[in-house]
Protein backbone atom coordinates (compact mmCIF):
# COMPACT_ATOMS: atom_id res chain seq x y z
CA UNK A 1 0.00 0.00 0.00
CA UNK A 2 1.53 3.14 -1.02
CA UNK A 3 2.25 5.64 1.96
CA UNK A 4 0.04 8.81 1.65
CA UNK A 5 1.97 11.84 1.23
CA UNK A 6 1.55 14.26 4.35
CA UNK A 7 3.21 17.00 2.74
CA UNK A 8 0.64 19.49 0.76
CA UNK A 9 -2.23 18.89 3.75
CA UNK A 10 0.72 19.90 6.48
CA UNK A 11 1.23 23.01 4.30
CA UNK A 12 -2.00 23.70 3.62
CA UNK A 13 -2.36 23.93 7.96
CA UNK A 14 0.59 25.84 8.05
CA UNK A 15 -0.48 28.31 5.14
CA UNK A 16 -4.61 28.85 6.08
CA UNK A 17 -4.30 31.51 8.79
CA UNK A 18 -2.46 33.50 5.56
CA UNK A 19 -4.66 32.86 3.06
CA UNK A 20 -7.35 33.36 5.42
CA UNK A 21 -6.43 36.88 5.57
CA UNK A 22 -6.28 37.92 2.44
CA UNK A 23 -9.40 36.03 1.59
CA UNK A 24 -11.67 37.45 4.16
CA UNK A 25 -12.04 40.74 6.44
CA UNK A 26 -10.10 40.61 9.14
CA UNK A 27 -12.54 40.20 12.41
CA UNK A 28 -11.55 42.71 15.01
CA UNK A 29 -12.43 41.84 18.75
CA UNK A 30 -14.13 44.27 20.80
CA UNK A 31 -10.71 45.19 22.46
CA UNK A 32 -9.44 46.40 19.61
CA UNK A 33 -12.64 47.47 17.44
CA UNK A 34 -12.45 51.26 18.78
CA UNK A 35 -9.03 51.40 17.03
CA UNK A 36 -9.56 49.61 13.32
CA UNK A 37 -10.50 52.35 10.71
CA UNK A 38 -13.82 52.55 10.37
CA UNK A 39 -13.73 51.61 6.53
CA UNK A 40 -12.67 48.08 7.76
CA UNK A 41 -15.19 47.83 10.29
CA UNK A 42 -17.83 48.45 7.85
CA UNK A 43 -15.80 45.91 5.87
CA UNK A 44 -16.34 43.31 8.70
CA UNK A 45 -20.01 44.50 8.83
CA UNK A 46 -21.00 43.36 5.39
CA UNK A 47 -23.00 40.09 5.32
CA UNK A 48 -24.13 40.13 9.07
CA UNK A 49 -27.16 40.77 10.74
CA UNK A 50 -28.02 42.69 13.66
CA UNK A 51 -30.82 42.85 15.90
CA UNK A 52 -31.80 46.15 17.18
CA UNK A 53 -34.12 46.04 20.74
CA UNK A 54 -36.19 48.81 21.07
CA UNK A 55 -39.34 49.93 22.06
CA UNK A 56 -42.79 48.74 19.83
CA UNK A 57 -45.32 50.46 21.08
CA UNK A 58 -45.18 52.90 17.98
CA UNK A 59 -46.11 51.41 14.86
CA UNK A 60 -45.30 54.22 12.30
CA UNK A 61 -41.58 53.56 13.89
CA UNK A 62 -41.48 49.93 13.51
CA UNK A 63 -42.60 50.83 9.89
CA UNK A 64 -39.67 53.50 9.27
CA UNK A 65 -37.47 50.65 11.26
CA UNK A 66 -38.71 47.90 8.89
CA UNK A 67 -38.99 49.62 6.07
CA UNK A 68 -36.90 52.25 5.56
CA UNK A 69 -34.13 51.65 7.47
CA UNK A 70 -34.24 47.89 7.17
CA UNK A 71 -33.68 48.64 3.80
CA UNK A 72 -31.35 50.93 3.38
CA UNK A 73 -28.61 48.62 5.46
CA UNK A 74 -29.19 45.70 3.26
CA UNK A 75 -28.46 48.11 0.23
CA UNK A 76 -25.89 50.21 1.34
CA UNK A 77 -24.11 47.62 3.80
CA UNK A 78 -25.08 44.46 3.00
CA UNK A 79 -26.62 44.10 6.55
CA UNK A 80 -30.10 42.44 7.33
CA UNK A 81 -31.63 45.13 10.16
CA UNK A 82 -33.49 43.04 12.91
CA UNK A 83 -35.75 45.12 14.94
CA UNK A 84 -36.78 43.39 17.96
CA UNK A 85 -38.99 45.34 20.06
CA UNK A 86 -38.28 45.11 23.93
CA UNK A 87 -38.96 47.68 26.64
CA UNK A 88 -36.00 48.90 27.52
CA UNK A 89 -35.99 48.25 31.34
CA UNK A 90 -36.68 44.66 30.21
CA UNK A 91 -33.59 44.60 28.22
CA UNK A 92 -31.66 45.75 30.75
CA UNK A 93 -32.46 43.33 33.17
CA UNK A 94 -31.39 41.05 30.58
CA UNK A 95 -28.24 42.34 30.46
CA UNK A 96 -27.53 42.11 33.90
CA UNK A 97 -28.93 38.68 34.03
CA UNK A 98 -26.24 37.71 31.48
CA UNK A 99 -23.16 39.95 32.99
CA UNK A 100 -24.23 38.03 36.13
CA UNK A 101 -24.31 34.80 34.48
CA UNK A 102 -20.88 35.60 32.78
CA UNK A 103 -22.16 35.17 29.47
CA UNK A 104 -19.35 36.94 27.16
CA UNK A 105 -21.45 36.64 24.06
CA UNK A 106 -25.58 38.00 24.13
CA UNK A 107 -28.14 38.20 22.05
CA UNK A 108 -28.74 42.15 21.57
CA UNK A 109 -26.29 44.29 18.63
CA UNK A 110 -27.49 47.19 19.64
CA UNK A 111 -30.01 49.21 22.24
CA UNK A 112 -32.35 52.30 21.80
CA UNK A 113 -31.77 53.79 25.34
CA UNK A 114 -31.76 56.97 26.70
CA UNK A 115 -32.08 58.39 30.84
CA UNK A 116 -31.88 56.58 33.91
CA UNK A 117 -31.80 53.09 31.68
CA UNK A 118 -28.13 54.71 30.19
CA UNK A 119 -27.26 55.98 33.75
CA UNK A 120 -28.13 52.17 35.35
CA UNK A 121 -26.59 50.30 32.51
CA UNK A 122 -23.08 52.49 32.66
CA UNK A 123 -23.00 51.80 36.38
CA UNK A 124 -23.64 48.43 35.84
CA UNK A 125 -20.81 48.37 33.19
CA UNK A 126 -23.22 46.95 30.97
CA UNK A 127 -21.95 48.58 27.25
CA UNK A 128 -19.45 48.65 24.86
CA UNK A 129 -17.10 51.56 24.74
CA UNK A 130 -16.62 54.40 24.04
CA UNK A 131 -17.72 54.40 20.43
CA UNK A 132 -20.07 57.38 19.34
CA UNK A 133 -16.97 59.38 18.53
CA UNK A 134 -15.09 56.64 16.59
CA UNK A 135 -18.26 57.06 14.14
CA UNK A 136 -18.03 59.38 11.25
CA UNK A 137 -20.98 60.83 10.80
CA UNK A 138 -20.97 61.96 14.86
CA UNK A 139 -17.63 63.37 13.89
CA UNK A 140 -18.96 65.13 11.00
CA UNK A 141 -22.76 66.56 11.36
CA UNK A 142 -23.14 66.57 15.69
CA UNK A 143 -22.27 69.47 17.86
CA UNK A 144 -20.02 67.51 20.68
CA UNK A 145 -21.32 70.02 23.32
CA UNK A 146 -25.34 68.88 22.97
CA UNK A 147 -24.19 65.21 23.80
CA UNK A 148 -22.19 65.96 26.96
CA UNK A 149 -24.86 64.45 29.44
CA UNK A 150 -28.37 62.09 29.11
CA UNK A 151 -30.61 63.46 31.93
CA UNK A 152 -27.84 65.13 33.81
CA UNK A 153 -25.48 61.64 33.47
CA UNK A 154 -22.42 61.69 31.34
CA UNK A 155 -22.27 60.10 28.05
CA UNK A 156 -18.77 59.85 27.61
CA UNK A 157 -18.78 58.04 24.24
CA UNK A 158 -20.86 55.35 25.52
CA UNK A 159 -24.35 55.75 23.30
CA UNK A 160 -24.09 57.70 19.74
CA UNK A 161 -27.32 60.18 19.50
CA UNK A 162 -29.99 59.26 16.97
CA UNK A 163 -32.88 61.99 17.62
CA UNK A 164 -34.21 64.76 19.67
CA UNK A 165 -37.67 65.01 21.75
CA UNK A 166 -39.52 67.66 23.67
CA UNK A 167 -42.86 67.98 25.84
CA UNK A 168 -45.87 69.33 24.04
CA UNK A 169 -49.70 69.32 25.12
CA UNK A 170 -52.09 68.91 22.85
CA UNK A 171 -55.76 70.60 22.66
CA UNK A 172 -58.78 70.54 20.35
CA UNK A 173 -59.17 74.07 18.75
CA UNK A 174 -62.77 73.10 17.97
CA UNK A 175 -63.57 72.81 21.67
CA UNK A 176 -60.83 75.09 23.39
CA UNK A 177 -60.01 78.55 21.89
CA UNK A 178 -56.91 79.78 24.46
CA UNK A 179 -55.13 76.97 26.59
CA UNK A 180 -52.86 77.78 29.60
CA UNK A 181 -49.89 79.58 29.10
CA UNK A 182 -48.46 78.61 32.45
CA UNK A 183 -48.15 75.76 35.25
CA UNK A 184 -50.27 78.30 37.41
CA UNK A 185 -53.22 78.99 34.75
CA UNK A 186 -52.74 75.24 34.39
CA UNK A 187 -53.81 74.77 37.83
CA UNK A 188 -56.67 77.19 37.29
CA UNK A 189 -58.16 75.83 34.28
CA UNK A 190 -58.20 72.14 35.92
CA UNK A 191 -60.10 73.76 38.61
CA UNK A 192 -62.61 74.94 36.86
CA UNK A 193 -62.93 72.44 34.52
CA UNK A 194 -63.34 69.60 36.54
CA UNK A 195 -62.80 65.98 35.49
CA UNK A 196 -61.34 67.61 31.88
CA UNK A 197 -57.67 66.60 32.74
CA UNK A 198 -55.91 63.84 33.87
CA UNK A 199 -52.20 62.61 33.21
CA UNK A 200 -50.41 59.43 32.45
CA UNK A 201 -49.62 57.32 35.52
CA UNK A 202 -45.69 57.60 36.61
CA UNK A 203 -43.56 55.64 35.57
CA UNK A 204 -44.95 56.30 32.18
CA UNK A 205 -42.68 57.90 30.14
CA UNK A 206 -45.12 60.96 29.42
CA UNK A 207 -46.71 60.85 32.76
CA UNK A 208 -43.16 60.89 34.71
CA UNK A 209 -42.15 64.09 32.53
CA UNK A 210 -45.67 65.99 33.05
CA UNK A 211 -44.44 66.09 36.44
CA UNK A 212 -41.48 66.82 36.01
CA UNK A 213 -42.33 70.10 34.45
CA UNK A 214 -44.89 70.97 37.79
CA UNK A 215 -41.76 70.32 40.05
CA UNK A 216 -39.76 72.73 37.67
CA UNK A 217 -42.19 75.14 38.27
CA UNK A 218 -42.99 75.00 41.72
CA UNK A 219 -39.78 75.02 42.91
CA UNK A 220 -37.92 77.46 41.37
CA UNK A 221 -36.72 76.10 37.90
CA UNK A 222 -34.36 73.57 37.01
CA UNK A 223 -30.92 75.43 36.92
CA UNK A 224 -30.87 73.87 41.00
CA UNK A 225 -30.38 70.23 40.01
CA UNK A 226 -28.67 70.47 37.54
CA UNK A 227 -25.42 69.95 39.69
CA UNK A 228 -26.62 66.21 40.32
CA UNK A 229 -28.43 64.61 43.23
CA UNK A 230 -28.86 66.31 46.45
CA UNK A 231 -30.90 64.21 49.12
CA UNK A 232 -31.62 67.14 51.16
CA UNK A 233 -32.69 69.38 48.19
CA UNK A 234 -34.91 66.65 47.19
CA UNK A 235 -36.54 66.53 50.63
CA UNK A 236 -36.85 70.50 50.63
CA UNK A 237 -38.59 70.79 47.77
CA UNK A 238 -40.41 67.91 46.71
CA UNK A 239 -43.15 68.44 49.07
CA UNK A 240 -44.34 71.39 46.71
CA UNK A 241 -44.99 69.08 44.22
CA UNK A 242 -47.05 67.05 46.03
CA UNK A 243 -48.95 69.40 47.49
CA UNK A 244 -49.57 70.84 44.17
CA UNK A 245 -50.40 67.73 42.69
CA UNK A 246 -52.84 66.47 45.66
CA UNK A 247 -54.62 70.05 45.07
CA UNK A 248 -55.63 68.65 41.15
CA UNK A 249 -56.28 65.15 42.28
CA UNK A 250 -60.19 65.77 43.26
CA UNK A 251 -60.59 67.95 39.85
CA UNK A 252 -59.27 65.26 37.66
CA UNK A 253 -60.95 62.91 35.52
CA UNK A 254 -62.28 60.41 37.42
CA UNK A 255 -61.80 62.47 40.29
CA UNK A 256 -58.19 61.61 40.81
CA UNK A 257 -59.00 57.63 41.53
CA UNK A 258 -57.87 56.44 38.66
CA UNK A 259 -55.32 57.30 36.35
CA UNK A 260 -54.49 56.50 32.73
CA UNK A 261 -52.34 53.90 32.20
CA UNK A 262 -50.02 55.28 29.54
CA UNK A 263 -49.82 58.08 27.06
CA UNK A 264 -52.04 56.29 24.57
CA UNK A 265 -54.73 55.59 26.55
CA UNK A 266 -54.55 59.25 27.61
CA UNK A 267 -54.60 59.96 23.65
CA UNK A 268 -57.91 57.51 23.45
CA UNK A 269 -59.74 59.88 26.18
CA UNK A 270 -58.80 63.09 24.74
CA UNK A 271 -59.55 61.88 21.02
CA UNK A 272 -63.11 60.83 22.72
CA UNK A 273 -63.41 64.18 24.40
CA UNK A 274 -63.25 62.88 27.70
CA UNK A 275 -60.39 64.72 28.30
CA UNK A 276 -59.75 68.58 27.07
CA UNK A 277 -55.32 68.00 27.36
CA UNK A 278 -53.19 65.20 25.74
CA UNK A 279 -49.76 65.22 25.70
CA UNK A 280 -46.62 63.77 24.41
CA UNK A 281 -42.55 63.81 24.37
CA UNK A 282 -42.78 63.71 20.55
CA UNK A 283 -43.89 67.52 19.24
CA UNK A 284 -45.62 65.92 15.79
CA UNK A 285 -47.66 62.92 17.95
CA UNK A 286 -50.29 65.08 17.00
CA UNK A 287 -49.58 64.92 13.31
CA UNK A 288 -48.91 61.84 12.93
CA UNK A 289 -52.24 60.81 14.61
CA UNK A 290 -53.80 63.64 12.32
CA UNK A 291 -52.33 61.54 9.39
CA UNK A 292 -53.80 58.15 10.92
CA UNK A 293 -57.02 59.97 10.83
CA UNK A 294 -56.91 59.56 14.71
CA UNK A 295 -57.61 63.23 15.80
CA UNK A 296 -59.71 65.85 13.87
CA UNK A 297 -57.63 68.39 11.85
CA UNK A 298 -58.75 70.71 14.29
CA UNK A 299 -56.50 69.43 16.60
CA UNK A 300 -53.07 72.02 17.97
CA UNK A 301 -49.71 70.98 20.15
CA UNK A 302 -49.04 74.11 22.53
CA UNK A 303 -46.01 74.65 25.11
CA UNK A 304 -45.82 76.32 28.34
CA UNK A 305 -43.82 79.54 28.68
CA UNK A 306 -42.85 78.13 32.17
CA UNK A 307 -40.36 75.52 30.00
CA UNK A 308 -40.83 72.40 28.01
CA UNK A 309 -38.27 69.84 28.75
CA UNK A 310 -36.17 68.19 26.06
CA UNK A 311 -33.57 65.55 25.52
CA UNK A 312 -31.71 63.53 22.92
CA UNK A 313 -32.57 59.88 22.63
CA UNK A 314 -29.56 57.84 21.74
CA UNK A 315 -28.61 54.24 20.29
CA UNK A 316 -25.47 51.84 22.51
CA UNK A 317 -23.92 48.60 21.99
CA UNK A 318 -23.82 46.22 24.77
CA UNK A 319 -20.98 44.72 26.53
CA UNK A 320 -21.69 41.27 24.94
CA UNK A 321 -22.72 42.19 21.42
CA UNK A 322 -22.26 39.26 19.37
CA UNK A 323 -21.85 41.97 16.04
CA UNK A 324 -20.21 45.07 17.50
CA UNK A 325 -19.17 46.22 13.83
CA UNK A 326 -22.87 45.82 12.33
CA UNK A 327 -23.86 48.01 15.40
CA UNK A 328 -21.33 51.00 14.78
CA UNK A 329 -22.25 50.89 11.46
CA UNK A 330 -26.16 51.12 12.30
CA UNK A 331 -25.75 53.28 14.82
CA UNK A 332 -23.70 55.66 11.99
CA UNK A 333 -26.36 55.48 9.43
CA UNK A 334 -28.95 56.37 11.81
CA UNK A 335 -27.31 59.53 12.84
CA UNK A 336 -26.82 60.22 9.06
CA UNK A 337 -28.12 63.44 6.94
CA UNK A 338 -30.28 60.63 4.83
CA UNK A 339 -31.60 58.70 7.82
CA UNK A 340 -32.55 61.79 9.55
CA UNK A 341 -34.12 63.68 7.04
CA UNK A 342 -36.68 60.70 6.10
CA UNK A 343 -37.65 59.95 10.10
CA UNK A 344 -38.02 63.61 9.82
CA UNK A 345 -41.10 63.90 8.06
CA UNK A 346 -44.31 63.14 9.68
CA UNK A 347 -45.56 60.63 7.30
CA UNK A 348 -42.49 58.34 8.16
CA UNK A 349 -41.88 59.10 11.62
CA UNK A 350 -41.53 62.81 12.40
CA UNK A 351 -38.82 62.32 15.36
CA UNK A 352 -36.44 65.97 15.23
CA UNK A 353 -32.62 65.69 13.60
CA UNK A 354 -30.17 65.21 16.17
CA UNK A 355 -27.81 66.92 13.60
CA UNK A 356 -26.42 70.64 14.22
CA UNK A 357 -27.79 72.11 11.15
CA UNK A 358 -24.85 74.64 10.64
CA UNK A 359 -22.70 71.36 10.28
CA UNK A 360 -24.77 70.92 7.01
CA UNK A 361 -23.94 72.06 3.13
CA UNK A 362 -26.76 74.68 2.41
CA UNK A 363 -28.71 72.04 -0.31
CA UNK A 364 -29.05 69.71 3.05
CA UNK A 365 -29.61 72.33 5.38
CA UNK A 366 -32.28 73.38 2.84
CA UNK A 367 -33.76 69.66 2.75
CA UNK A 368 -34.88 69.56 6.23
CA UNK A 369 -36.45 73.21 6.02
CA UNK A 370 -38.79 72.30 3.58
CA UNK A 371 -39.86 69.50 5.21
CA UNK A 372 -43.84 70.00 6.23
CA UNK A 373 -44.18 69.55 9.33
CA UNK A 374 -48.26 69.93 9.47
CA UNK A 375 -50.06 72.44 11.38
CA UNK A 376 -50.95 70.76 14.50
CA UNK A 377 -46.73 70.82 14.86
CA UNK A 378 -44.80 73.51 16.28
CA UNK A 379 -41.84 75.02 14.89
CA UNK A 380 -38.61 74.07 15.92
CA UNK A 381 -38.34 77.79 16.47
CA UNK A 382 -40.69 78.16 19.00
CA UNK A 383 -39.77 74.83 21.09
CA UNK A 384 -36.17 76.05 21.73
CA UNK A 385 -37.42 79.57 22.80
CA UNK A 386 -38.86 77.77 25.90
CA UNK A 387 -36.57 74.26 25.87
CA UNK A 388 -34.98 73.34 29.08
CA UNK A 389 -32.99 70.64 30.33
CA UNK A 390 -33.87 67.12 31.92
CA UNK A 391 -33.17 66.28 35.29
CA UNK A 392 -30.67 64.29 36.47
CA UNK A 393 -31.74 60.61 36.40
CA UNK A 394 -31.86 60.38 40.41
CA UNK A 395 -34.32 62.76 40.43
CA UNK A 396 -36.23 61.31 37.70
CA UNK A 397 -36.43 57.88 39.64
CA UNK A 398 -37.60 59.77 43.42
CA UNK A 399 -39.67 61.77 41.68
CA UNK A 400 -41.49 58.27 40.48
CA UNK A 401 -40.87 56.34 43.31
CA UNK A 402 -42.06 59.75 45.51
CA UNK A 403 -45.61 60.25 43.33
CA UNK A 404 -46.81 56.52 43.87
CA UNK A 405 -45.95 56.60 47.98
CA UNK A 406 -47.38 60.85 48.29
CA UNK A 407 -50.15 60.58 45.64
CA UNK A 408 -51.42 57.79 44.27
CA UNK A 409 -51.41 56.00 47.28
CA UNK A 410 -52.41 59.09 49.87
Amino acid sequence: MPRRCTLVPMLMIIMLPFLLTFALPARAPGDTLLKTPFARIQDQARGTKVRWYMFGGWAHVNSWVDTYAAAEMKKRHDIDLVRVPMDAGVFINKLLNEKAAGRKTGSIDLLWINGENFKNAREADLLFGPFAGRLPNVQKYVDPDSITHDFGFPVAGYEAPFGRAQFVFEYDTARIQTPPKTIPELKAWIMAHPGSFTYPQPPDFTGSAFIRHVFYAVTGGHEQYMAGWNPDLFAQKAPLLWSWLNAIAPFLWQKGQTYPKDSAFLDTLFSRGEAAFSMSYHPPHAQNLILQKAYPETVKTFVLEDGSIFNTHFTAIPFNAPNKAGAMVLANFLISVDAQLSKYIPENWGDFPALDMDRLSAQDKNRFQAVDLGTATLKPGQLAAVAVPEIPAAYLEALEQGWKEHVLDK
